[in-house]
Parts: structure tokens; sequence; C-alpha cells
């Protein structure tokens, strides 16, 4: 599992897929001789990224500014946010190379890359913070 898959289960995504898979494996286990229904798509709800962060934020000891540093975002979610486990994350996603030869340059592209891959797997991230 990448980290970026860490991100997004310490996310809470992915969680409507399990609830329908539990459900589905209850209710067969409940009437096995019946005839098996057609499985209808579980609906995917949007995951509100930032109310799930500022709540881990707000009980977290340190004070992390995760709309704009992806080592805070990192740190909050409990994950490596060393120097090592970034340019892992950068490579997962395909940082460019120019960009992976300065740290800095790097971070900024993995924070907003993270955001946007949120948005684009389902997480309800605000415009302001996709710039």
């Amino acid at each position: 599992m990448g980290i970026f898959n860490s991100i997004l289960s310490k996310l809470g995504f992915g969680e409507d897929k399990k609830e329908a898979a539990a459900v589905a494996a209850a209710t067969q286990q409940a009437a096995p001789a019946a005839e098996p229904a057609a499985a209808a798509p579980a609906a995917i709800s949007a995951v509100d990224v930032v109310a799930r962060l500022e709540k881990l934020a707000s009980a977290h000891a340190e004070k992390l500014n995760w709309k704009t540093s992806i080592v805070d975002l990192m740190k909050l979610l409990g994950l490596d946010s060393s120097l090592a486990a970034r340019k892992e994350l950068a490579t997962e996603l395909a940082c460019p190379a120019a960009k992976m030869a300065d740290s800095a340059q790097m971070n900024m592209w993995l924070h907003k890359t993270v955001l946007q891959k949120l948005a684009d797997n389902g997480g309800n991230i605000p415009a302001d913070l996709l710039q």
C-alpha cells in the first residue's frame, strides 16, 4: 500500500465500500437460500476532507498548518513526514524530476497534488485550497 493510499484511508475514503460489503455479507448470511439480488452500486458520498482535518487539528497538541504544508498535513494524519517519505510520495504521484531536485518546490507541488488527488477521489476540497 502506497503513502497516498494511507492518506485516503486515514481520511475515511472507501468507508462506503466497506460498509456496503459488510451489509451485503450480512444479507447473504441471513438468507442463503434466497436468489441473489442484483448488486446495486453503492452510493459514494463525498468525503468532507476539511471537516475531518479540522477535527484532527483541534485535537492535536501541536498547531499544524495543513492547509499550506505537506509536512503538517502528513503529521496531522499520523504519517511519516520525513524528507524520504515525502520523496517516496512524490515519486508515487509522478512529481517532475526538476521539482524533486528542490525540496521546497517538491513540497509545494506535493501539497497541491495531494489535495487535488483527494478531490479527484471524491474529497470535498474548497477551490481556494486547490489553487
